[in-house]
């Protein structure tokens, strides 16, 4: 598995294969209420600790200028074609904000991705800090399946998928580099699900690694770019010594 430290409109610098999925966590645009769903606004996750120092403030300066057109360009470009024989299709999982999939979608259709099935991650909790406000608080996350014409590959040996999926976290050994990380074990799932053994995963917004870990696990070829020198870092000494593998 390979993660470049760079932009992934770069790409062609680095040889990377076409892909059979690519999965990216875009940035949700949250700019200063980044941490508003999230315990971390309070000291130590308490309201009764009064607000922490990332109470009104962003995960990362590109939270706000990320070029979503300039990804689906990338994605475009970078899946393989879709196959004659049914069933072998590529396709593309988009993680993203409840109100950002209505854009993405109509998005998409300009760059060939005709089609498209919505995801929601079940979790048993919610992170919201409101919960002490007795509101209706967010226990979901939400994502898309974007293809071109022909349904994606699935590997689901005949059973029914349904497009509520229960979030499955990683164990307390997993490490924590990035703020809006996810876990292995769920990209596990979605890599083994519309791809086989040797088929190429491309990750354009790495972050931590989990993607590339998760393939990597899964006898997948992976590759991932990510702009920010401490996560690639970080990924590099913390994530990727599980798998045993040298990351550029």
């Amino acid at each position: 598995m390979n993660l470049f430290n760079d932009h992934f409109q770069n790409f062609k610098r680095y040889n990377v294969p076409k892909a059979q999925l690519v999965i990216a966590d875009i940035p949700y645009n949250l700019g200063i209420n980044a941490y508003a769903s999230n315990s971390a606004w309070y000291k130590d996750g308490k309201i009764a600790n009064g607000e922490s120092d990332k109470a009104g403030k962003s995960f990362f300066d590109t939270d706000n200028d990320f070029r979503v057109a300039e990804f689906m360009h990338f994605c475009s470009k970078m899946l393989i074609k879709e196959p004659k024989d049914k069933g072998k299709s590529p396709c593309m999982i988009v993680f993203c904000a409840f109100e950002q999939q209505a854009p993405l979608i109509e998005l998409a259709k300009r760059y060939g991705f005709m089609h498209y099935i919505n995801l929601v991650f079940r979790k048993k909790s919610s992170p919201s800090v409101l919960k002490a406000n007795m509101k209706i608080v967010g226990n979901c996350e939400y994502g898309l399946i974007l293809y071109r014409d022909k349904l994606p590959k699935f590997n689901n040996d005949g059973k029914m998928i349904m497009n509520c999926i229960d979030w499955q976290s990683d164990g307390k050994d997993m490490p924590k580099v990035h703020p809006t990380q996810k876990p292995v074990k769920l990209l596990e799932y979605l890599v083994r699900l519309f791809t086989d053994v040797g088929d190429v995963v491309i990750d354009p917004c790495a972050g931590s690694g989990s993607t590339l870990v998760a393939s990597e696990n899964l006898g997948r070829k992976a590759y991932g770019f990510e702009i920010k020198k401490d996560f690639c870092k970080l990924a590099n000494e913390k994530m990727f010594t599980r798998v045993q593998k040298t990351l550029f």
